[in-house]
Order: structure tokens, then C-alpha cells, then sequence
């Protein structure tokens, strides 16, 4: 079945929807009546994470930029290449799934989604004119084509996308979700943790202020996308079957290997701090998460805690405290218990 695209209005259907894809719906947005409980909740939630890479003082890390030790500063550039890409096609990404998607509050959050992906990619551009030139800003956003580890990866997450782009299934959407959720769920955390790292070690304490921010904004977007995966499970049970539960293990246990490779390619045991041995854990145990979150059974046995601890501490700024990066008071709205979600 060929999914139908939502209709711009329909004056017989009613505001809240009969279907997360196919479904009747007016395509009216009232808050207060739409079909799922944590949608509002969520929407504001999104909300309240709004920033804009201006808020961030640049000053002193386009000081210590040209400071840090080669393998640092290219870590640092390729890391920050990975991501531009990576929000780059996630902000396409969920503008082709909002267009299926009948309940107009999940519309509505999308809209919000590739929004918050847009100022992403602003930030990583924001970031490389205040410590470089134009012409490695350039030269960075040109990484992606031509490192091999870094193209594999990439690939692997674009292609999953295409097949939904091009044949829009309920079969397709379901699979396109479980690589939306390694993109934003499993894909950065290697590079977050590298930015973290330098944080601890007060280098490039505003980039990572940046990176914390764009953190927060993940887990809501995986949060969204996971409800909908289940959701979409509990709609079309012919979906809920032994093989797309083995399609989603099997996509992460990939997934993992593919960001284990580059985490070596990128990081390795060049950076202080980082034990290569403790950021495989990692990401085997953030798979194990996402997977435990789409409502499949963990793919990697063991791997039920974060041999990364000290990451927590950066991922988790409470309401009313000043900045843990020390740019500035600012303040922070947690996720809150109402949604369900579930904090690293």
C-alpha cells in the first residue's frame, strides 16, 4: 500500500484523526483535541529547549582553537562535518514523513522537529566562521563526500532514508523510523562525547554549550519518533512481527559497528580522557537504549549501564543554575515526568 499524502483540509473529517497515516482528519490543529496524551506535552517541551547559536560567546574558544593539538582540532573539524550532514538530511527527512502523517499534531511537532534542526545546522556554521576561515569552513563541510568511514556511515542512514522517500510504505515509514532513531539517537553520541571531553579538560567550553544544547533537542526528537514507531506498531499490527523486530536489532548492531569504526577513525587513543575501550561500551549500551525504546528486546547482551558516567554530568543541567559550561545564566526547563521520557 502506497501511503496518500495528508490533505491540505477536509471539511468531513474530524480535528483529531482516525489514523497516524491514513487516517481521517480536517487537518484543524486544536491542542485539545488530538489522539495522543503526550503530544502537547512534548510540543511544549520543544519549546521551552528553543536557543539560537547567538546566545553562545565565541570568544574564547576562537582563542584556544589554533591551541588545541592537531589531532584535536581535526577530531574537532570532521566531528562538526559529521553532524552538519546529518542534520542537514534529517531536516528533509522529516519534512517527507510530515507529509504522511494524518494527525495534525504530529504534523505540527515535525514542523517543530526540522525547524530545530535548521538552527542545528546554523550553530555548526556559526561555530566554524568564529574560529576558522571561509575557506576550512568550506573544506569541513566537504569532509563527508570523501572520508571513506565517514561516507560508509552516512550512506548507511541516507539509503534507509531513501527507500521511505522513494516507495512511501507503512513498511518503509517503520524501517526509515528505526534509522531516524540511530541518526539522532545513536550517530552523535561519539562525537558528543568527544566535545564533552573537551569540556571537562576547559577546552572549547562554548562549542560544547552548543553540543549540550543540540543534545537536549535529540532525545525530544527521539522521544517523538520512538512514540510514533510504536504508535504506528499498535495501528498496523501486521507491522508488530519477529521480522521487523530482527530488522531493528540487526539495523543497530550495524549501526553500532559502523560508529565503533568511526569513533576509532576519529578519536582512537589519541584523546586523553577517552578510553576507546569505555566508548565502545558506550554506544553498545546507547543501542541497547534506543532498541529497549522502540519497545524491541536489547540487542547486545549486557550493556545495561553507562560505563561513561561523567558524560551525565554535562548532558544534565538543572532548572534555575547557572550554566554548566559557565557562559552565562540561563534557564533550563528538564524534561519533565508528564511524557514518559526517559533521560540517559
Amino acid at each position: 500500500m502506497t501511503l496518500q499524502e495528508r490533505k491540505l483540509y477536509d471539511v468531513n473529517a474530524p480535528n483529531a484523526s482516525t489514523g497516524i497515516i491514513e487516517g481521517e482528519s480536517s487537518n484543524v490543529l486544536n491542542w485539545d483535541d488530538v489522539r495522543f496524551s503526550w503530544a502537547y506535552p512534548l510540543y511544549k517541551n520543544m519549546l521551552a529547549n528553543f536557543w539560537t547559536p547567538f546566545e553562545i560567546n565565541m570568544t574564547s574558544d576562537v582563542r584556544q582553537y589554533e591551541t588545541l593539538a592537531e589531532h584535536e582540532r581535526e577530531a574537532y573539524n570532521k566531528i562538526i562535518g559529521l553532524l552538519a550532514f546529518l542534520d542537514s538530511i534529517q531536516t528533509d527527512y522529516s519534512m517527507h514523513v510530515a507529509r504522511y502523517l494524518t494527525d495534525s499534531s504530529l504534523a505540527a511537532l515535525m514542523s517543530v522537529l526540522s525547524f530545530q534542526e535548521v538552527v542545528h545546522n546554523q550553530s555548526y556554521s556559526y561555530v566554524l566562521s568564529s574560529v576558522t576561515t571561509k575557506a576550512k569552513q568550506d573544506e569541513i563541510f566537504e569532509y563527508w563526500k570523501h572520508d571513506p568511514v565517514l561516507r560508509e556511515r552516512n550512506d548507511f542512514i541516507a539509503e534507509g532514508y531513501e527507500k521511505f522517500v522513494k516507495n512511501p510504505t507503512p513498511q518503509t515509514f517503520l524501517e526509515s523510523i528505526v534509522y531516524d532513531v540511530i541518526l539522532e539517537g545513536l550517530n552523535f553520541y561519539s562525537g558528543f562525547a568527544f566535545f564533552y571531553n573537551l569540556a571537562r579538560n576547559q577546552k572549547m567550553v562554548s562549542t560544547s554549550t552548543m553540543i549540550n544544547y543540540i543534545n537536549r533537542d535529540e532525545q525530544l526528537h527521539v522521544f517523538l519518533f520512538a512514540n510514533i514507531f510504536k504508535e504506528l506498531m499498535r495501528e498496523y499490527p501486521e507491522l508488530d512481527t519477529d521480522e521487523n523486530h530482527r530488522f531493528v536489532q540487526e539495523t543497530f548492531v550495524r549501526a553500532a559497528e559502523l560508529e565503533i569504526n568511526w569513533a576509532h577513525h576519529i578519536i582512537g587513543d589519541r584523546i586523553e580522557g577517552i578510553d576507546m575501550e569505555d566508548l565502545e561500551a558506550y554506544i553498545k549500551f546507547m543501542a541497547n537504549k534506543r532498541v529497549n525504546e522502540l519497545g524491541v528486546a536489547r540487542p547486545f547482551e549486557g550493556y545495561r549501564q553507562n560505563p561513561m558516567r561523567w558524560i551525565k554530568v554535562y548532558e544534565d543541567v538543572n532548572s534555575g543554575k547557572s550554566d554548566f559550561f559557565e557562559q552565562k545564566p540561563r534557564q533550563y526547563t528538564k524534561v519533565s515526568d508528564d511524557n514518559g521520557f526517559d533521560e540517559l
